[in-house]
Order: C-alpha cells, then sequence, then structure tokens
C-alpha cells in the first residue's frame, strides 16, 4: 500500500470539502445569523421559544441548528454553535444542542436519498424526535455535571459600538473571517479521518470486516447488508453511506424499504467527518463532543428503532 500517495490524497480531499464544500456553507450562515443578530431577530426568536424548548435542554437558538441541520446541511449548525459560545450561553444547553445535531437526519444527504425511496416527510418528523430525546438526554441525565451558568435570554449583542456595528458590509467580514477559521480548523482532524478510511480500504479492510461481521449480524438476527454503509457511513460521513446505498440499490441488493428500514441508523453527522467539522464551532463545543456524542447516539437508536419498526419486515 502507498501509504504516502494515500495520505496525499486524504489530505487533498479534506481541504477540498473544508474550503470548497464547508467554507461557502459557513460564509452564508453565518452571515445570516450575524444580519439576524445585528437586525434583534435571533433574541426576538430566543425569547419566544425558549420556554416551549426549556423542558428539552434547549434554547431558542436550538431552532436555528435544527432547521439548518435539517435543511441545509451537516455543517450549517456550525454557525449556531458558534453562535450560541460566543453568547456565553451554558455548557448545559450548548451539549444539549450539540447533541440535538449529531442525532438528527442532515438533508445534504435525506434530500439525494429521495431518489432511493426515502419517505423524506415522515424521516424528518422521526428525525426531530431523536434530536429532541438526545437533547433531553444529554442535558437531564449525560451532562448534569456541565455548568448551568449562562444567560438564557440575553438580549446583548456583542457588536463593536459605532457605525461600524451597523454596517452590512462589516457584518459580513467579520462573518466570513470566522468562517475561515472554522473550515480551516478543521483541516486536521478531517485530513487523519479520511487517512484513516483512506488507509483500511486499500488494504482490504472494509471487505475483511463485512466478512467477519455478517455471520455474526446474520446470527444476531441483524441484516448482513447493513455492514458495508455502515462502515463506510462512521468512517467517511453520510455522503459515503448514500454512496454504497445507490449502489446497493442499482445492483437490486436492496429496496426502497430497506433504505427507510435503515435510514435511522444511517442518516446523522454522529460520524468521524460530522465530529470533526462541527467541534470546529469553537473550544467549549469542541470540549464537549463525548457529552453530545452520547447524548446524540440515544435519539440515533431511537430513531432507528421507529424506522425499523414502521418498515421492516
Amino acid at each position: 500500500m502507498d501509504m504516502i500517495g494515500t495520505t496525499m490524497g486524504a489530505g487533498r480531499a479534506a481541504v477540498e470539502l473544508s474550503l470548497f464544500s464547508l467554507l461557502p456553507v459557513m460564509v452564508v450562515m453565518l452571515s445570516i445569523m450575524r444580519l439576524a443578530e445585528a437586525a434583534g431577530f435571533l433574541d426576538w426568536v430566543t425569547r419566544l421559544v425558549t420556554p416551549l424548548l426549556r423542558p428539552f435542554g434547549l434554547l431558542g437558538l436550538s431552532v436555528f441548528a435544527l432547521l439548518q441541520v435539517s435543511f441545509v446541511s451537516f455543517a450549517a449548525p456550525v454557525a449556531t454553535l458558534t453562535t450560541m459560545e460566543r453568547r456565553g450561553v451554558s455548557d448545559r444547553h450548548l451539549a444539549a444542542t450539540f447533541a440535538m445535531v449529531l442525532a438528527m437526519g442532515q438533508a445534504n444527504v435525506v434530500f439525494p436519498m429521495a431518489a432511493l425511496g426515502l419517505d423524506v416527510g415522515r424521516f424528518v418528523l422521526v428525525s426531530v424526535l431523536g434530536g429532541l430525546v438526545a437533547a433531553a438526554a444529554t442535558y437531564h441525565l449525560l451532562g448534569r455535571h456541565l455548568s448551568r451558568d449562562g444567560p438564557l435570554e440575553s438580549s446583548e449583542i456583542d457588536l463593536p459600538a459605532g457605525d461600524e456595528a451597523r454596517s452590512i458590509l462589516a457584518i459580513i467580514n467579520r462573518a466570513g473571517a470566522e468562517a475561515f477559521r472554522i473550515a480551516t480548523g478543521a483541516i486536521p482532524i478531517m485530513a487523519l479521518a479520511l487517512t484513516a478510511v483512506a488507509a483500511l480500504k486499500a488494504a482490504g479492510g472494509l471487505d475483511a470486516l463485512n466478512w467477519l461481521l455478517a455471520p455474526v449480524l446474520g446470527a444476531l438476527g441483524l441484516d448482513p447488508r447493513l455492514v458495508t454503509p455502515t462502515l463506510s457511513k462512521y468512517l467517511g460521513g453520510g455522503l459515503a453511506a448514500l454512496g454504497v446505498l445507490a449502489d446497493q440499490k442499482a445492483s437490486g441488493e436492496i429496496d426502497a424499504r430497506f433504505v427507510n428500514a435503515a435510514a435511522g441508523w444511517l442518516v446523522h453527522p454522529l460520524d468521524l467527518p460530522g465530529i470533526a467539522v462541527l467541534t470546529a464551532a469553537g473550544p467549549r463545543v469542541a470540549r464537549l463532543w463525548v457529552v453530545a456524542a452520547f447524548g446524540g447516539l440515544t435519539g440515533v437508536l431511537v430513531r432507528t428503532i421507529l424506522q425499523a419498526s414502521i418498515y421492516g419486515s
């Protein structure tokens, strides 16, 4: 195996993903968030929605993260997580929002999967339920040791004084600089994750694991067809799983019923690339990723059971 070539290829893919996919999304999302913040819209939404979300350990700003992951992409909630960290939201609420994002289906995989027969409407409803379960489990159980100190309904906006604070161009420029920091910060972890996946594939590791795990899964009553998309997803991300499912569907190995039954387990940002990108939102977000990951896994399991019970044979 050409380890140098594998590493160079993975590094190139990490840079391309960060600068050509993540950076544009971050520039747009952060610009929208900063402009909405300057206009007072974020504070209005926070005051309006927080009482409804508080039982789940969420704040009004969490709604933006929910909408971003559901209808934009897995990377879009970085803008909201960054805003929440900058505003001083408590670790406990921040971890709950992070867990919610990790447990939900990301739009950049969900909508392309409609071509494979995914029932998008029902999937999104189950996804939201899983996200709320993940947030509640993180806030009330897994994150009980985290601090609750922080503004729940802050109306203070951290903007420079004077005319510059009111300049749309200045706000966009600051958002762009912040987006560039986030995108470049995700490159090292992304490169390591992609190198590990590429090396495993080149060494035949995925085929070996598939061969080893298929009989075990069969004995447990689990579908062996899940092995390859599962390994691809958790190591390479949601788009990698989408590619495997598309190949399986084209070859007739799976059908739309299988796609829907497996979607709860395979479609969410709780994987190596997803965590690498989302933890770039800020140092506190990165520090909370373990708690958020376990909370997110709770929501993923709930979604998996629901999707399998609805579409399972």
